[in-house]
């Protein structure tokens, strides 16, 4: 189950926010709240629940131990063990066929590599776990004594599809003390609508563009003109954005519908003038997660230029093997590593370029990163690279390409725009019209925004009920 399906919109989200607002005390929207995140979980397989509440009681009962003991020593082995046993689950679901493959490669055997179900929301739930027993170990927060208060914590279905990866130090307080705001659920409303609106027809319409350009067919990507090749790039460019964010989006308004403020996640990281900036505002919790639970235990950058280039190579590494078990996602994750490095050191040298020169490298930057990112097979890759310059003698462009970029411009134009603050601006400017004017024309703004998220989740669901509607696609040449 997803958050961008009609099951999801028209029955799991409308009958959980029924009989969440149904009930009146926190102890009972709790026991509500866990049984339907424990049916999201359980709806592709029951087995995939039980490693859920496994990998919680492992957890629960390791942080508790590290809490009660005074032993160093005894604490040091509990938290490794906790350790070990949450990141050991992960890798054998994510990655057993990655280390098989790679073992097959250099011995022959096995001679069949089996083909392991990876459960839904394990990278993030895992994540949250290690960063809960990390920091009860640091003393930084208390052990929850409830297990089933922490399994609701790392079982909560709004983040579990794409994050954000919600820290236990975050919402520790709102588990068990918590009010449910009108104000904050409108504006869940709003986050929610949007961010399904930004999947349905964004997201997916750009997902068309770049499978249509950017196709996983060998034979059929090297005869794919220059152009058609930079408009699916730039149309999975703006996917991959939407995708996340979207996601991200609903999962912070769900959860302010429910009384949990989460972290912001995405913070329009196509303005970034360089990488460095770019990660600060892509996938934020994902990146304040290697920050603080790898990159600065093993040493930041406090121990010389040798060291942090090494933390750094260790980080990437990681963040790019956590996006997928194959070898261009770290390659992937390496590629901007030595973007950062090399920022670091024109930083040094006081090398500087005009911001909107920054911002156009930067973009370059990333959007060939999301080639790496897209295609397992390297030879792909370099199919992709040389089409880029016209090298795979695919000429600039044809008649198919023309008349679909005309059928699709305005949604990649509104797509850049959905990507800018743009929107966001607009909506504070809108608000504040509506504060400041009184009378008749007041209350219409009002009305105005409070019709937005109804008409959004309607498109939204026409778009997933037609699978390829489009408003957008009426605007034609």
């Amino acid at each position: 189950m997803v958050f961008a399906s009609l099951f999801f919109v028209c029955f799991f989200f409308v009958v959980w926010m029924m009989v969440y607002s149904s009930v009146t005390t926190i102890r009972r929207k709790n026991i509500v709240l866990l049984v339907f995140s424990m049916i999201f979980y359980a709806w592709g397989g029951a087995q995939y629940l039980i490693i859920l509440v496994g990998m919680t009681f492992v957890a629960w009962s390791c942080a508790r131990k590290i809490e009660w003991y005074r032993d160093r020593t005894l604490r040091i082995v509990l938290f490794i063990s906790a350790c070990v046993i949450l990141i050991g689950v992960l890798c054998i679901f994510k990655y057993t066929g990655f280390f098989l493959e790679g073992f097959r490669a250099v011995s022959g055997v096995p001679e069949e590599i089996p083909v392991i179900v990876l459960p839904i929301g394990i990278s993030f739930y895992t994540f949250q776990l290690l960063s809960y027993v990390v920091d009860v170990y640091r003393g930084e927060v208390e052990a929850q004594k409830n297990f089933w208060v922490l399994l609701l914590y790392a079982g909560l279905f709004h983040q579990c599809v794409a994050g954000p990866i919600v820290r236990y130090s975050t919402v520790s307080a709102e588990l068990e003390h918590r009010r449910v705001r009108m104000g904050e659920v409108a504006e869940g409303a709003w986050r929610f609508s949007s961010g399904l609106a930004k999947k349905a027809i964004l997201a997916n319409g750009c997902a068309l563009v770049a499978d249509t350009f950017l196709p996983f067919d060998s034979a059929a990507l090297g005869s794919v003109p220059v152009s058609a090749i930079w408009i699916g790039i730039i149309g999975y460019t703006l996917q991959i954005y939407l995708d996340f964010s979207a996601y991200s989006d609903m999962a912070i308004g769900m959860g302010l519908m429910a009384g949990f403020h989460y972290q912001e996640n995405f913070d329009h990281p196509y303005i970034a003038g360089s990488v460095q900036e770019f990660w600060r505002r892509w996938h934020i919790s994902l990146s304040s997660f290697f920050r603080d639970y790898v990159y600065i235990p093993l040493g930041g950058s406090r121990n010389g230029q040798i060291r942090t280039i090494r933390n750094l190579f260790i980080v990437w590494a990681l963040t790019g093997l956590w996006h997928g078990a194959s070898w261009n996602f770290v390659v992937w994750g390496l590629y901007f590593f030595c973007f950062l490095v090399m920022e670091r050191l024109w930083k040094r040298w006081g090398f500087s370029l005009p911001p909107v020169i920054r911002n156009i490298y930067t973009l370059l930057i990333v959007a060939f990163g999301w080639v790496l990112f897209r295609f397992t097979d390297f030879s792909d890759i370099a199919v992709v690279a040389k089409g880029m310059f016209g090298l795979n003698g695919n000429g600039w462009s044809d008649l198919e390409t023309k008349i679909f970029f005309q059928n699709h411009c305005f949604l990649l134009l509104f797509s850049a725009l959905c990507s800018t603050p743009f929107v966001t601006l607009l909506r504070e400017q809108f608000r504040y019209v509506g504060k400041v004017w009184e009378g008749r024309f007041g209350r219409v703004v009002y009305l105005v925004g409070a019709l937005v998220p109804v008409v959004l989740i309607v498109l939204s669901v026409m778009a997933l009920v037609g699978n390829s509607y489009n408003p957008f696609l009426y605007f034609q040449f």
